[in-house]
C-alpha cells in the first residue's frame, strides 16, 4: 500500500455544530430562531442546540418534553445524516485545492498539512488567508494554526468565529500554558482528578514533574504532560483516497419492511464484490444510506406536536474488524444496525459503498480476474509465493511460461514451446 503523506506544520479548520449549520445553511430563518436538532437514533432526544437555544435554558441530551418546558418557541429539526456527510465530503474536497494532506476528525472537523506550502502562498498568515478564501464563503469557521495537530486545534478552539490565531513556534510554549486543561482529550474521571489536584491550566500540568504525572495517571498521564508542555507534535496524516465501489437500487415504492430492505442489502453487496475494481481486494470500511419517504420537505418544526415523524435519510458507517472479500460476513454488521437502529420511515432508496480496501490474501491476489486490480494488489508476490509452495510440495516446478520460438510455423507444436517459470 502506497505510505501516507504527512506534515507537522498542521492548520485546523473547526465548525462547531456542523450537522446544526448544515440545517441553517438550507433553510432560510432558522438561525434567527432558538434551533434544537434530534439525534439520529429511536431516542428522540436533542442532539446539537444552537446558541439561542442554549441561552433559553435547553441542552443536548434533553429529551423533546424537557426542552419545550424552558423554551416553548423551540424549532425542532429531523436529523438528516446523509446530507451531513455529503456536505462535509464537499468542504474535504474545498480544502484538498489548498494542501493534498488532509485528515479528517468528527464532522466540521478537519485538519491541513502545510509543510512546503510557504513555498506557494507565503508565510502563514497567507496560508491561513487561502483555507478562509475556500471555505469563508459558505461556513463561519474557526481556523488554528501551530506545530502539530494538537497546538492548531487548541489555536482554532480559542478562535472567535469566522476568525484565526496563530501559533508560531517560538511562542507555543507561552500560549499553551495559559489554556484550560478541557483542551486536551480528557476522560470525565481524568479531569475531575486533576482539578481536584488544582491544576486549572495546561501550563500548571506541564510545571510538575512528567515522572510524577507518570506515576498518578500512568501512560495516559505521561501523553497528556507532553501535549501540554509542547514535546509531542501529532503530524498530520493524509489519508490515500480510496476509489469507492457504489451500487444504488431505487424502490417503486417505499419499503418499510426490514426482510425486504435486507433482501435489497444483499443483492447491493454482491454487486459491488463483483466489480472488476474491487478484485483482489478485501473490503475494509462499507457505507449504507437510505433515502426516505417525505425527504423533500424543507419546512422546521415548532413545538413538539408539530414535530415531523420520519427522518429524512439514515447512514450507517461502518469499519470491519477483519477485512473480507465474503459477503456474508460484509452483510452481518450492516443487518445489525439494521436490527438496532433501523430507518424510521420508509425507504425509497438504498445505496451502498465499499470506501476502504486491504490487499488481498495470496489466494485473492493469485486468481484475480482483472489484470489491473491483481497487479496493484501484488499479484507478482501471489505467484512467487504460489512456486515456492508447489515446489516444497512437489519437488519440481509446475509453472511454465509459454514462449513463441516459430510464429511463421504451420505446426502448432513449433510455434510456441514451454519453459520453467522461475519467480
Amino acid at each position: 500500500m502506497p505510505q501516507r503523506p504527512t506534515s507537522s506544520l498542521a492548520a485546523c479548520v473547526w465548525i462547531p455544530l456542523f450537522p446544526l449549520r448544515c440545517e441553517e445553511a438550507r433553510r432560510e430563518g432558522l438561525a434567527t430562531h432558538p434551533t434544537a436538532l434530534l439525534a439520529p437514533d429511536l431516542s428522540r432526544k436533542l442532539w446539537q442546540v444552537s446558541p439561542l437555544a442554549r441561552h433559553a435554558g435547553v441542552r443536548a441530551g434533553m429529551t423533546v418534553s424537557q426542552a419545550i418546558g424552558p423554551c416553548p418557541t423551540l424549532w425542532l429539526c429531523e436529523p438528516d445524516p446523509v446530507h451531513y456527510d455529503e456536505r462535509f465530503a464537499r468542504l474535504l474536497a474545498a480544502l484538498n485545492e489548498i494542501s493534498p494532506v488532509i485528515e479528517s476528525g468528527e464532522l466540521g472537523l478537519a485538519y491541513l498539512g502545510t509543510d512546503g506550502l510557504e513555498g506557494i502562498f507565503g508565510p502563514p498568515e497567507k496560508v491561513v488567508k487561502a483555507i478562509e478564501c475556500v471555505v469563508r464563503g459558505a461556513w463561519c469557521v474557526r481556523i488554528g494554526w501551530g506545530r502539530g495537530k494538537f497546538a492548531a486545534w487548541v489555536a482554532a478552539s480559542r478562535a472567535k468565529p469566522g476568525e484565526a490565531i496563530i501559533v508560531s513556534p517560538q511562542g507555543e510554549k507561552k500560549f499553551l500554558a495559559a489554556q484550560p486543561i478541557a483542551v486536551l482529550p480528557l476522560d470525565p474521571d481524568t479531569h475531575r482528578r486533576l482539578r481536584q489536584l488544582g491544576i486549572r491550566t495546561l501550563g500548571a500540568l506541564a510545571a510538575l514533574p512528567e515522572e510524577a504525572v507518570t506515576a498518578q495517571f500512568g501512560a495516559v498521564g505521561r501523553k497528556l504532560w507532553r501535549l501540554a508542555a509542547g514535546h509531542t507534535v501529532e503530524p498530520v496524516v493524509g489519508g490515500v483516497a480510496p476509489e469507492p465501489i457504489v451500487a444504488a437500487l431505487t424502490f417503486f415504492t417505499p419499503v418499510g419492511e426490514r426482510d425486504l430492505i435486507e433482501r435489497a442489502l444483499d443483492q447491493l453487496i454482491a454487486r459491488t464484490l463483483k466489480d472488476p475494481r474491487r478484485i483482489g481486494w478485501r473490503v475494509q470500511a462499507v457505507r449504507l444510506r437510505a433515502e426516505l419517504e417525505g425527504g423533500g420537505d424543507e419546512g422546521g418544526s415548532r413545538g413538539a406536536a408539530c414535530c415531523a415523524p420520519t427522518y429524512r435519510s439514515w447512514l450507517a458507517d461502518i469499519l470491519l474488524k477483519d477485512p473480507t472479500a465474503d459477503g456474508a460476513r460484509v452483510a452481518a454488521p450492516l443487518r445489525t444496525r439494521l436490527e438496532q437502529a433501523p430507518p424510521a420511515g420508509a425507504v425509497t432508496r438504498l445505496v451502498l459503498e465499499l470506501t476502504a480496501f486491504a490487499p488481498g490474501t495470496t489466494e485473492l491476489q493469485l486468481f484475480a480476474r482483472d489484470a489491473v486490480a491483481a497487479a496493484r494488489a501484488g499479484q507478482r508476490r501471489a505467484l512467487e509465493s504460489a512456486a515456492r509452495e508447489i515446489l516444497q510440495r512437489v519437488k519440481r516446478t509446475c509453472l511454465y511460461h509459454v514462449i513463441e520460438v516459430q510464429p511463421w510455423s504451420r505446426l502448432p507444436e513449433r510455434r510456441y514451446a514451454l519453459i520453467d517459470y522461475e519467480p
